[in-house]
C-alpha cells in the first residue's frame, strides 16, 4: 500500500541555477545533495512541510536524466510514493498488470530502495516507490 507522495522529481540542467531558483521560490535551502553514481545524477532535495522536490541532473550524457533533458527538456520528470514493503508492493502491481522498468530494488538517493514502474502503464507519468532503508 502507499502510504503517501515521497516526493516530486524536477530534471534540470544546471543544478547551481535550479538550487538558487527553488530556494527563492519555496524560502528555503536545500537540505541534502547526493550524487548516485549508478544513475549518472546528481541530486538535490528540498522539503517544505511534509513534501520534498528532488532536482536532478545528469553527470554525464548516458544517464537517464541527460535522455530525458534531451528528449523533453526540463521539468517534472517522475512522482515518487512512499511504501513501507516495497517487495510486497512489487509483487502486488506485479498482480494488477503493471509492468516495472526494475523488478529488483536498487538503491537511490536520499537513503532509500527504489523501483520504477513503465510511464506506459501509468498514464505517461514514470512513477517511482521508494522504502526507506533502515
Amino acid at each position: 500500500m502507499v502510504n503517501k507522495i515521497e516526493h516530486i522529481g524536477i530534471a534540470v540542467k544546471n543544478m547551481d541555477d535550479a538550487n538558487v531558483l527553488f530556494e527563492k521560490l519555496l524560502g528555503v535551502s536545500s537540505y541534502k545533495m547526493e550524487s548516485v553514481e549508478s544513475e549518472g545524477v546528481l541530486t538535490s532535495f528540498f522539503q517544505t512541510g511534509a513534501n520534498k522536490i528532488e532536482l536532478l541532473m545528469a553527470t554525464h550524457t548516458e544517464s537517464p536524466i541527460a535522455k530525458f533533458l534531451e528528449k523533453k527538456g526540463e521539468g517534472i520528470h517522475h512522482i515518487a510514493f512512499d511504501v513501507e514493503d516495497i517487495q510486497a508492493e512489487i509483487a502486488r502491481l506485479k498482480t494488477e498488470g503493471f509492468v516495472l522498468i526494475n523488478e529488483v530494488p536498487k538503491r537511490g538517493a536520499d537513503n532509500k530502495l527504489v523501483v520504477f514502474l513503465h510511464p506506459k502503464h501509468t498514464n505517461g507519468v514514470l512513477v517511482e516507490l521508494c522504502q526507506e532503508i533502515k
